[in-house]
């Protein structure tokens, strides 16, 4: 029979502060040696159901080795705290005499009880913002540094990470990493943030349902560390691609919204994904699942740029029509012989099938001329 582990305690001052009452904050202070003694870092993956679990974003040597250079410099200054989320096994305890301050009515001082487990595991704490710091902290020569912690109670995944996205929102977060992270937060966000979450849930579905064109092919900040050689188009590219055509009213996947009522057809809006996209896949068999590097078509700018002809075609054939996948196909054929995803150079645009970018010239180019070739054709057969 296992013994029962032991449970070592910690006791530190703090300050309490009540902004919201069931969600006080915390500030204290602790040593460099100490902050991964108390605090996980909860790296952004996916478990074997695909489910999306933890939030940060994946470990940057090269700015941490920069904060362990500042940090063994002979006057390193470190006044931005780290933001911690603690488990409610904590206990905070007022100090005699240290009932709230007449001065706010709203902060109070004490001590907080952390219990630990022998090992250190599992850790009380989560790092909410500041994981870079942490490892540079972890890594400096001065053991005893002080570090200003700023914390929270939220046991809950889904609490750590609506912070984490909030906290971060106005800093450089990997792009793919907010992008992941928006359908797993539910609470109201941003407008900024909030137009991306359905497009981004959308991107889970084609990435994640077998019967997608995409399944296994979208590349996401959670699988980033993971050897996945059928991972070959960026989630960002499909996200915008999906973006624009729900938003702009001439898009194919607009009339789905019904803005009056906030609500949106997302079976319609897959259904219609799948259509269209299966049919480009059996259009361009050769240019289809390759990395960008050998494949424009698996590109941003061939995503972007094939999505904006998906508007065009989708707002001829109806993808509910039994006759619809067929039907698309030879709307395809219609561009096919035009296009350069592999080899060659694009007519009229000038540029080589390898020299085309994920930059909004590029993108535009691509576009028109696509678009233009395809109306070509059509009145040809009309």
């Amino acid at each position: 029979m296992t013994p029962p582990e032991k449970t070592r305690i910690a006791e530190i001052r703090a300050l309490r502060i009540v902004q919201v009452k069931d969600y006080p904050l915390f500030v204290f202070m602790l040593r460099a040696e100490q902050v991964l003694e108390f605090a996980d870092i909860s790296r952004v993956s996916r478990d074997e159901a695909g489910k999306l679990i933890g939030y940060q974003r994946p470990q940057v040597r090269k700015h941490i080795q920069e904060i362990v250079q500042y940090l063994d410099s002979d006057l390193p200054i470190f006044p931005n705290p780290i933001i911690m989320a603690l488990s409610s096994r904590v206990r905070f305890r007022c100090t005699r005499g240290g009932n709230r301050h007449a001065d706010d009515g709203v902060s109070d001082t004490g001590r907080l009880t952390i219990p630990l487990s022998e090992d250190g595991r599992p850790r009380p704490a989560w790092i909410v913002d500041g994981q870079q710091r942490a490892l540079a902290l972890a890594q400096a020569r001065r053991r005893d540094f002080p570090v200003p912690i700023i914390a929270f109670i939220a046991d809950t995944v889904d609490l750590q990470r609506d912070q984490f996205v909030r906290i971060n929102n106005t800093k450089p977060l990997p792009r793919g990493l907010v992008t992941e992270l928006l359908p797993a937060v539910d609470s109201p966000l941003p407008p900024r943030l909030a137009i991306r979450k359905a497009p981004s849930q959308l991107c889970d579905i084609l990435n994640s349902d077998r019967n997608s064109p995409f399944y296994g092919l979208v590349k996401r900040a959670s699988t980033a560390s993971f050897k996945n050689a059928s991972a070959v188009v960026t989630d960002t590219g499909i996200v915008d691609m999906i973006q624009e055509s729900l938003t702009s009213p001439s898009g194919a996947l607009y009339p789905y919204r019904d803005i009056g009522r906030g609500e949106t057809d997302f079976d319609g809006i897959i259904q219609a994904l799948f259509v269209y996209w299966t049919a480009v896949r059996e259009t361009f068999p050769d240019a289809w699942g390759k990395s960008p590097e050998k494949s424009r078509l698996m590109h941003g700018a061939g995503i972007r740029a094939m999505g904006r002809l998906m508007d065009r075609i989708l707002g001829v054939v109806d993808p509910v029509r039994k006759d619809a996948p067929e039907t698309v196909r030879k709307h395809l054929e219609m561009v096919a012989p035009y296009c350069r995803w592999t080899s060659g150079v694009w007519e009229e645009i000038g540029h080589r099938w390898n020299e085309i970018e994920n930059v909004g010239k590029h993108v535009h180019e691509l576009s028109n001329y696509l678009i233009r070739v395809y109306q070509i054709a059509r009145r040809g057969l009309v």
